[in-house]
């Protein structure tokens, strides 16, 4: 699938999220702008204190994890391929007050979009999945950060996706598999109003290949850390607990989750 294929497939299926992610109860926009925090505690800890430093969130989507890493002092901007999730993240900054800067652009033209190197590029979060070529990706991370900045990334890990929904304890798919799957599905993960845009294309990736993709780009990994717990029902057999969710106590554990701190 070339290139354009899938630029604008995505980009029409993103467009049309946007509201129905906003209204959603998942995403709580009411309850943000109220003061509540989206960021999850163990991104908090890993990224530490952000006050003053400059942060570039790639594939933000409508703008609320960027904006909560301004509140807690960061210069931030965001950036993602969704014009009306641009739009909507810029009005939700100027709702709550808080200084960000939106850019629409393809994450793989950062750095022209931007023009400009951060303390900080933060992503991840269901992020990867959407693009074809991670070596390409993390050469624009490279270029973004300043001498000394850091990337942040925490992400479902990629074992879950290769083992089957209901248990998570039967494999079922290639883990090795790297090409471009094309899906129709009426529902965003909202579960919530049909989609018009129902068409998505994504790619699958090997936690090998991203931690080879950010050593080739010239960053030194300074931590991987893997998870226990995921922030949705990823298997029917998961349990929340303390707002994670894991598999039952007693059961092994698969990694769910994983997060790296890569520094240039």
């Amino acid at each position: 699938m070339s290139e354009i294929d899938y630029l604008t497939v995505n980009r029409a299926n993103w467009d049309g999220r946007v509201d129905i992610h906003v209204a959603s109860d998942f995403y709580d926009v009411a309850g943000f702008k109220a003061g509540a925090d989206p960021l999850r505690d163990f991104e908090i800890d890993e990224v530490g204190d952000v006050s003053g430093k400059s942060l570039v969130h790639l594939q933000c989507h409508f703008g609320l994890d960027t904006l909560a890493w301004a509140r807690r002092g960061a210069r931030v901007s965001g950036l993602d391929l969704s014009e009306k999730a641009i739009e909507t993240a810029t009005a939700l900054a100027q709702e709550c007050g808080l200084q960000a800067r939106f850019v629409a652009a393809d994450v793989y033209d950062a750095p022209a979009a931007l023009k400009d190197t951060y303390d900080i590029v933060y992503t991840g979060i269901g992020a990867l999945v959407w693009l074809p070529d991670l070596w390409r990706w993390a050469e624009v991370v490279a270029a973004l950060l300043k001498p000394g900045g850091f990337l942040y990334l925490s992400e479902f890990h990629p074992v879950t996706d290769m083992l089957d929904e209901a248990t998570g304890s039967t494999v079922t798919s290639d883990y090795f598999d790297g090409e471009p799957h094309v899906y129709d599905e009426p529902y965003t993960y909202t579960g919530s109003e049909r989609l018009t845009n129902t068409t998505s294309v994504q790619f699958q990736h090997t936690l090998g290949d991203v931690i080879s993709a950010l050593a080739a780009a010239g960053l030194r990994i300074d931590f991987l850390h893997e998870h226990d717990h995921t922030l949705f029902k990823r298997f029917a057999t998961l349990e929340s607990r303390n707002g994670r969710y894991q598999v039952p106590e007693g059961q092994p554990r698969i990694p769910l989750m994983f997060s790296i701190r890569a520094s240039r």
